[in-house]
């Protein structure tokens, strides 16, 4: 399933306009990518995924039974194809439980060294351990009734009560997101570390994508506060295995 599954990314990948690179990744000690370092070839691009998969996904594992007892830390690694996806990678989970990681296309292209691939995956293995999912899902749920609350008590209508509902909840879900985000950066570096990986070069990633700064309720925290706790983390834990 695995060598049909990185066939299938190789041959899109190959069909997207990118620019030639290197024939190997570079090694961990290398600069980290800026906006000049050019794409990763589709072949090399694949391969690294690849070996993400393969060091990171044991390694997220061990420590997902190492820091929880009662959830499920079987992980799913899955490709999304469509290109409608952009540059994007998220965690969920599948109706048995299962936490799935999701990476589109666009990111595994995008990516400009392996560091990269392994810092997002270790970012994205984080939420399901600290358990962000069922936090924004309470959350979002009393969001809802707080606002759906307030609007009846207001004298809204049935429409009224429902779009009040429906605000609720997108605040509700958002009311912790920055410190999700920050806790599975956190998270995420360790699990790159104990995996070989450099998350300080990794997390060179942020650079590349627009900074939400400090939006109101926005969903993520700027990227300078990401990348100082990344290497805050390592400075602590970079030393042990």
């Amino acid at each position: 399933m695995r060598t049909c599954l990185l066939i299938l990314v190789l041959a899109t990948l190959a069909a997207c306009n990118i620019a030639p690179a290197p024939t190997a990744p570079r090694a961990p000690s290398a600069p980290a990518a800026t906006e000049n370092t050019p794409r990763l070839s589709p072949a090399v691009a694949v391969a690294n995924f690849e070996e993400v998969v393969a060091r990171v996904e044991p390694v997220a594992e061990r420590v997902c039974r190492e820091q929880t007892r009662r959830q499920n830390c079987d992980y799913v690694i899955a490709v999304e194809r469509d290109p409608r996806a952009g540059v994007n990678a998220f965690q969920t989970e599948d109706r048995q439980g299962r936490p799935l990681i999701i990476f589109s296309l666009g990111l595994i292209a995008e990516a400009r060294n392996i560091d990269e691939l392994a810092f997002v995956m270790g970012h994205e293995a984080a939420h399901h351990i600290e358990g962000h999912i069922p936090q924004q899902r309470a959350s979002a749920r009393e969001g809802a009734i707080v606002f759906g609350i307030l609007a009846q008590m207001g004298g809204a209508n049935q429409a009224g009560i429902q779009q009040a509902v429906e605000i609720g909840a997108a605040v509700g879900a958002r009311r912790f997101s920055q410190e999700h985000e920050l806790e599975a950066d956190a998270m995420g570096t360790i699990i790159a570390l104990r995996a070989g990986f450099d998350p300080v070069r990794g997390s060179a990633f942020f650079e590349r994508l627009p900074d939400p700064g400090e939006q109101f309720l926005g969903s993520h925290p700027p990227n300078a506060a990401r990348q100082a706790i990344v290497r805050e983390t390592v400075a602590r834990y970079g030393g042990r295995s």
